[in-house]
């Protein structure tokens, strides 16, 4: 079962969520919070698998509520929901540790795939949503790139591979094709990366190989995570 938490200052909001979700199998919906301090003290008692988070809140907002879980040991991936498409929301969600972020507009069952991606340990964002992210960190008026960073330099040669055709947006499958190897084997890789670096998921990957010029603006397609 993937175990969920409801975070929303709005209880409408969460029986919505509820409702959608309990008809899912293998979904179970273990508790709801009203505001960011409930959530940090739920998702270290609940210890779920995924967080629905709100941004907007009373007492501590949903992003600050995510950085303490993500900074935490519960283990959780954050899901952000929000009805504001605004980047600042969109980077600072990621900047604080979320692994997805979708709208409230959203279909029902884009909320569903959204939640079994982070289960898998993946991460989830909207093609569209990832080129605004790319852009961002990819450009002056963006985070500047590090140079080479130290962690690098525990990555083998296969891991760099990975990760460079990682942030160029490419699958698993894709990856597999370019480098002559199994998907397993690319997992793996993609596994040892992310444990080296430190890093949380996919999107997380591509954004550090950004900031720290692994890969370069135009040297790539502007990848698209889901």
């Amino acid at each position: 079962m993937t175990r969920i938490l409801l975070v929303d200052d709005q209880s409408l909001v969460r029986v919505g969520f509820r409702t959608i979700l309990e008809t899912e199998p293998g979904f179970e919906v273990v508790g709801e919070a009203a505001d960011g301090r409930e959530a940090v003290a739920k998702a270290a008692q609940l210890r779920p698998d995924v967080i629905c988070m709100d941004v907007q809140m009373p007492v501590l907002d949903g992003l600050a509520a995510t950085r303490e879980i993500c900074d935490g040991d519960s283990g959780a991936s954050v899901l952000m929901l929000t009805t504001f498409d605004r980047d600042d929301f969109l980077f600072e969600a990621l900047r604080a540790g979320a692994s997805g972020f979708l709208l409230k507009t959203a279909e029902p069952e884009h909320l569903i795939d959204a939640i079994h991606a982070l289960a898998r340990g993946d991460a989830l964002l909207a093609p569209a949503v990832t080129r605004r992210v790319i852009e961002r960190f990819a450009t002056p008026d963006g985070t500047t790139a590090l140079p080479e960073a130290v962690e690098l330099d525990t990555l083998t040669e296969r891991e760099r591979e990975t990760l460079m055709l990682l942030a160029r947006g490419h699958s698993n499958g894709e990856i597999a094709e370019r480098l002559y190897v199994g998907e397993a084997t690319v997992k793996t890789h993609v596994s040892n990366v992310l444990m080296k670096l430190g890093i949380r998921d996919r999107i997380h990957a591509v954004i550090w190989a950004y900031e720290h010029g692994v890969v370069q603006a135009g040297t790539g397609s502007v990848p698209t995570v889901d």
